[in-house]
């Protein structure tokens, strides 16, 4: 869900990520990135992480954050997942926005924390 008003957009992964997922997410953000020059917060909600259908959507993954992550300002990975941490850990060494980790009870937290200044 893209809240264009705000700039904020919130993805609930429900299965296996595939590459089409991260080709409809690029057709869905790519417009108001050119528009507003970036977005301010990215919230990734997902009790658990659902790993990749395959190789192929490993790479679109990796490929979307390394095509975007200049373009967002904060990322707040709202899940259970021990994932997250690593996830938190190494995304600050390689991606320009922050990263925080919420657990997947405080989305509303995460929600509030994303919509604040940088």
């Amino acid at each position: 869900m893209l809240d264009e008003v705000k700039g904020i957009l919130t993805v609930e992964p429900e299965g296996q990520l595939q590459e089409q997922d991260f080709k409809k997410l690029s057709q869905a953000v790519d417009p108001v990135i050119e528009e507003r020059g970036g977005l301010k917060g990215l919230i990734i909600a997902t009790k658990t992480f659902p790993g990749w259908k395959d190789f192929s959507g490993m790479i679109a993954h990796l490929n979307f954050v390394r095509q975007h992550q200049h373009a967002i300002d904060k990322v707040a990975l709202v899940t259970d997942s021990k994932l997250a941490n690593v996830a938190e850990t190494l995304g600050k060494q390689f991606i320009k926005a922050t990263i925080k980790h919420f657990r997947f009870s405080e989305l509303e937290m995460a929600k509030t924390w994303v919509s604040l200044a940088k």
